[in-house]
């Protein structure tokens, strides 16, 4: 998506005398009534069976389903038969779009699927995925996690050379691509995509003979290789989907490498020189479902190990820690271990509701965060209780769960962040407010906690945070991507007046 495509109403700054009530330097503005979450925009799983006979599109519907936290807007699945590409998607989560209706033409060996959660307000079903392009020498379908920050330029050359586009997604940009190359043959029209797009991708591209796998060089987005014992095989963004349609792990797909699955052979090259990895840190922290093993780091380990540091680096006297469901959870029971500060839950979610941000509509998420959360009464009366949360983006939530907690009787309540304070735009595939309308960007600790109402504030280092991911296997110490708290990105970004647009 272009930044034009949409707009977006600007806020001014913390720090901004425009919004200061009292005309102070540095007062804090009035919070809106918004979602405090970064969005993570997109899954994408695949599956090629050994057999021609049988048919990938329900093992896909049940990997979609295990990545449905990824992405709750729209869902698609498309799959290859007698070399044509049959494609179903839709609007809503992966229930309510597949059916055994819906389900009974996908009908072939190997299938790609695609859940979404579009960012900057493209909530269209054009911009729903799997894509499809038919073409003279075949028909390809395309699946896409990532943000590529060049994609503005790469669309103006292909319809400068005749290409049309049916969306605003930067996904089409790369079927697109392949396309367009693909008369070179299959590795080469790959290569030639991969190395001419800049930004970050985990791709999932069915063909008529093949399922391809790719990952950007820094490998800021997941994807790993599963197996179905003597079947066939799988792509998926996290391990979880790949248990949840029968197959074990195997391995992540390596930052610039590509997979080429047929059914004799898994071919694997690099099309990159070796880079600095990268990994979105994030996954760790919030995306990522706790049971996945992301390039080797377990992500619930990773968030017990957080909470136990920030123990280490902030405790706080108290009677009772408690963490915000669900990502705050696994942090809240490492902080307890540390501390020797009892667990207990505190907080109830309302679990029909999702992730608020599914709804890319202001006035809806307004809504729903109110519904969102409810307080276990009789666990707060009287006590002084820790809050840990993974992030604080806007504000909004943080400021309402300390309000509520001492409205049911909560003494003293203590934020603790398992992430450092989120001051910078995420370029990769994260949708983030601006810079000037993340409330840790010009303002003190201090003055965020003041306008939470809570008692204390803290949050992890970023040395902290790294140690967190620290594996604990013997295995190779990982890179991460670490631009939304301390401004310095793996690859060079656009300004933030150009931010280049997601792939939804």
């Amino acid at each position: 998506m272009t930044p034009a495509e949409t707009t977006k109403k600007q806020h001014t700054g913390i720090g901004d005398p425009r919004n200061n009530p009292r005309g102070g330097p540095g007062a804090l503005p009035e919070l809106s009534y918004e979602d405090d979450a970064l969005h993570e925009e997109c899954g994408v799983f695949g599956v090629l069976l050994k057999d021609p006979e049988k048919n990938a599109a329900p093992l896909v519907y049940y990997g979609l389903f295990s990545l449905q936290h990824r992405g709750q807007e729209s869902a698609g699945i498309a799959a290859m038969r007698d070399k044509n590409i049959e494609v179903r998607k839709g609007m809503g989560l992966v229930g309510e779009i597949f059916n055994p209706e819906t389900l009974a033409p996908l009908r072939g060996s190997a299938a790609v699927g695609h859940v979404r959660y579009s960012t900057r307000g493209s909530s269209v079903i054009e911009n729903a995925q799997p894509f499809v392009s038919r073409f003279k020498l075949g028909s390809i379908a395309v699946a896409h996690n990532g943000t590529l920050t060049n994609a503005d330029v790469v669309r103006e050359l292909l319809e400068d050379s005749g290409v049309g586009f049916t969306s605003s997604s930067d996904s089409e940009v790369i079927v697109n691509l392949i396309a367009k190359n693909y008369k070179k043959g299959l590795e080469r029209a790959l290569t030639d995509t991969i190395q001419f797009i800049k930004g970050s991708y985990a791709l999932a591209v069915l063909t008529e003979d093949a399922l391809v796998g790719a990952r950007d060089p820094n490998g800021i987005r997941p994807l790993c290789l599963g197996k179905l014992e003597g079947e066939g095989w799988i792509l998926s963004s996290e391990s979880c989907a790949i248990e949840a349609a029968g197959g074990k792990f195997v391995r992540d797909i390596e930052p610039g490498e590509v997979v080429i699955i047929s059914r004799e052979q898994v071919l694997s090259f690099s099309f990159s020189e070796k880079t600095r990895r990268a990994v979105c840190s994030f996954e760790y922290v919030y995306f990522a479902r706790p049971d996945s093993v992301i390039d080797g780091i377990d992500v619930y380990g990773a968030r017990i190990r957080a909470g136990e540091i920030l123990g280490r680096e902030s405790a706080v006297a108290a009677d009772l820690v408690i963490g915000v469901p669900d990502s705050g959870i696994p942090a809240a029971i490492g902080y307890g271990r540390a501390t020797g500060t009892p667990f207990g839950m505190g907080i109830v979610k309302n679990k029909y509701i999702g992730r608020t941000f599914i709804s890319p509509d202001q006035a809806v998420r307004e809504r729903t965060v109110s519904i969102k959360h409810f307080v276990i009464q009789s666990e707060m009366k009287g006590k002084r209780v820790v809050l840990i949360d993974d992030s604080i983006v806007r504000g909004t939530t943080s400021r309402r769960l300390v309000a509520i907690l001492k409205e049911a009787g909560a003494k003293e309540v203590h934020i603790r962040v398992c992430s450092p304070p989120v001051r910078f735009p995420c370029y990769f595939g994260i949708d983030t407010p601006h810079r000037r309308d993340l409330i840790s960007n010009g303002s003190s600790a201090g003055e965020l906690c003041a306008s939470l109402g809570a008692d204390s504030l803290a949050f992890i280092s970023v040395e902290g945070l790294l140690e967190s991911l620290e594996p604990r296997n013997g295995g190779p110490r990982g890179g991460y991507c670490l631009g939304c708290f301390t401004g310095e990105y793996p690859i060079p970004v656009p300004g933030e007046a150009g931010r280049p647009g997601p792939e939804g």
